[in-house]
């Protein structure tokens, strides 16, 4: 029987991230909720919820964590050509709602979603406070992929893409990089390793390491407000 520790409402802390469980990997307290303070509190030290319907607030910070540094994005040849033929119509912070429903809809089969109404309705919440962003893909009038994230110092903390279809949420990613590339910004936090985010590049370090760059990076001032994408990308 796992025993967490349980936030006190009354204060934004959270137990030293050497407590986590090693398993399930980073499972550190149970709790609290998701005020914006809190949340952005949550961030700015590795920490990020996690949760089902019917479960308690479960907060998350594993070790090692899944990053991509913008210079290592890995553009493949195939995601290139799809660029380079112009398919695709790609924005910025018009659509977050429609990002993120699209984001909470169950995949391949699943019956629910990591991404329940409570916690959409608070990054809804960071959105209008300049603090989430969205990046949209558009093939004709349709919206087919993207992503979303907070942006925190020249820190990009992504929380979930989609894709309707192929490589729709691969331009959605590049855009992005190429965005924060020209931003200066040092690191974007995938949160846990998968095959998708390692064909972009993504690596893995160790917690103690991300934590650092936290502390170096998360605190600058954010680029805040709506985003307007007008790096190259290729």
């Amino acid at each position: 029987m796992i025993t967490l520790p349980w936030l006190d409402p009354t204060t934004l802390d959270f137990p030293p991230s050497e407590e986590a469980l090693d398993d399930p990997n980073g499972l550190l307290a149970g709790g609290g909720d998701l005020s914006p303070e809190r949340l952005l509190h949550a961030y700015r030290n590795g920490i990020f919820p996690w949760y089902e319907d019917g479960q308690p607030i479960l907060w998350w910070t594993p070790d090692p964590r899944a990053v991509v540094y913008p210079d290592h994005f890995h553009l493949a040849r195939s995601l290139r050509k799809t660029l380079k033929r112009g398919i695709f119509t790609v924005t910025a912070d018009t659509h977050f709602e429609a990002v993120t429903r699209a984001c909470a809809e169950p995949r391949d089969g699943a019956a629910g979603t990591w991404i329940t109404e409570e916690m959409l309705q608070a990054y809804i919440r960071l959105h209008e406070q300049g603090v989430a962003h969205s990046i949209e893909v558009w093939q004709a009038d349709e919206l087919v992929g993207g992503l979303y994230g907070l942006a925190l110092g020249r820190v990009f903390f992504g929380e979930s893409m989609f894709s309707r279809v192929d490589n729709a949420s691969k331009v959605a990613f590049a855009h992005l990089v190429a965005q924060l590339k020209a931003w200066q910004f040092r690191l974007i936090d995938c949160q846990v390793s998968s095959g998708h985010l390692f064909s972009l590049g993504a690596e893995e370090i160790p917690r103690e390491v991300f934590e650092k760059i936290l502390l170096d990076y998360a605190y600058l001032p954010s680029i805040t407000g709506r985003w307007h994408l007008n790096a190259p990308v290729l």
